[in-house]
């Protein structure tokens, strides 16, 4: 208790909230371009030249620092956590990005052809672009007060929506019209941009004392809180990770054309994200992150229910279809930022990055595990019955929801 007394962030340390929002914003926005060009720019750029299916399908292998970067996030949070010294949180955000920068240049001039060095330095501008969401993720979960997370994770899942823009869609204009050098350079540029807010941000609070525990993955399993939190988010996300990778299958073979499908997945996408993400950030400060994540994971599997009904009934015509879609997308981003917020107060001050990071790596992992499943159950069992299933999933965990919010509430006021 001593430790997470002394590493609990006052309100007269921490920065102005519209500084720290800027600064979280940059580097989130950051990291989503870098998320994007691996995996929609990068892949779509591949085929172009003539790579094969399977050898655009390794680029899969660079998610792994993201999935796994919970591994390190200990020696992460020891090193920005130092005992009797200032926090170094910038620190490590700022070369992380100064190291994604590097490889990205060195991307710039590596041809798209050259697959060995292609992967090398993308796998190096994601173990770069992981660690530095452990420290960033921290760094917000300190400086941004309670009531004011929901603005936090807007700015988290928002710049995520906003990076598809750039980190997909523009990126791939400039190498058809500039060429590949000119876009990843353009795109390199940006990033450093974007991390020039937290670079000049100050960083108060106070030093750790001597006889401070390190942060640890033993430490953070043995919070019952943080064992409910994983649970949560399995709970939460289980229903629509299942089927979010089916969506583009089912229209296609519903009638819909490749450049109307790429349409809707990114402007139309990105409109119903952005959206939903900002419906979040306000339905967060209005009811609280609890109500807020029961209020999501509802509207979530009603959407998905109504989708699910639409499928299974046979719905003529793609329209309503496409409609239904984007629909469920926004509810995606309301729970996105609902969820992130109630994870945030989750977390140990004494081990935030460890914490989150579990966190994040859960989610990761079901999004993972729904993916392959979705395939193989669609396959299986037809769009319709799959539908209804994960439906069906979505509301049981709902269900299950007040039961394990009340736990997780009743272990963090015991911690």
């Amino acid at each position: 208790m001593d430790a997470l007394a002394t590493a609990t962030t006052r309100a007269d340390e921490r920065l102005p909230f519209g500084q720290v929002l800027i600064a979280i914003g940059g580097i989130y926005l950051a990291q989503s371009l870098v998320g994007s060009l691996t995996f929609q720019g990068v892949p779509a750029v591949l085929r172009s030249t003539g790579a094969e299916l399977d050898t655009i399908g390794l680029v899969a292998l660079v998610m792994l620092p993201w999935a796994l970067k919970f591994l390190w996030a200990p020696y992460v949070e020891r090193y920005r956590l130092p005992v009797g010294r200032s926090r170094r949180s910038r620190r490590i955000v700022v070369a992380g990005e100064a190291i994604a920068i590097l490889a990205l240049i060195g991307l710039a001039f590596t041809a798209p052809a050259g697959h060995a060095p292609l992967f090398m330095l993308l796998g190096a501008v994601a173990l770069a672009s992981a660690t530095v969401d452990i420290a960033c993720d921290a760094f917000a979960i300190e400086q941004l007060a309670p009531a004011a997370r929901g603005w936090g994770n807007t700015a988290q899942v928002g710049g995520g929506y906003l990076g598809i823009l750039v980190g997909s869609g523009l990126f791939l204009i400039l190498v058809s019209t500039a060429g590949w050098t000119v876009a990843v350079l353009s795109l390199a540029s940006m990033i450093a941009v974007l991390t020039l807010p937290f670079a000049l941000a100050g960083e108060p609070g106070r030093p750790l004392p001597p006889g401070t525990a390190r942060p640890s993955l033993r430490a953070a399993w043995a919070r019952p809180a943080i064992r409910w939190g994983l649970l949560l988010t399995v709970a939460f996300e289980i229903g629509v990770r299942l089927v979010q990778g089916m969506i583009g299958p089912l229209l296609i073979d519903g009638g819909l054309d490749l450049a109307t499908l790429g349409m809707i997945n990114g402007l139309g996408g990105v409109i119903a994200g952005v959206s939903g993400t900002l419906a979040g950030g306000a339905l967060v400060r209005a009811l609280g992150a609890r109500r807020a994540v029961l209020t999501a994971a509802a509207l979530q599997a009603l959407t998905l229910a109504l989708l699910a009904a639409a499928v299974a009934g046979g719905l003529a015509g793609t329209g309503p279809l496409v409609g239904l879609v984007l629909i469920q997308a926004a509810a995606m981003a309301i729970g996105f930022v609902a969820l992130y917020s109630l994870l945030m107060g989750l977390a140990s001050p004494a081990q935030a990055g460890v914490d989150f990071t579990l966190f994040q790596c859960a989610d990761a992992l079901v999004a993972g595990l729904c993916g392959f499943g979705g395939g193989v159950l669609a396959k299986a069992w037809g769009y319709g019955p799959f539908f209804v299933a994960a439906a069906a999933l979505a509301v049981a965990g709902v269900l299950a929801m007040p039961f394990i919010l009340r736990r997780s509430l009743a272990q963090e006021q015991q911690q």
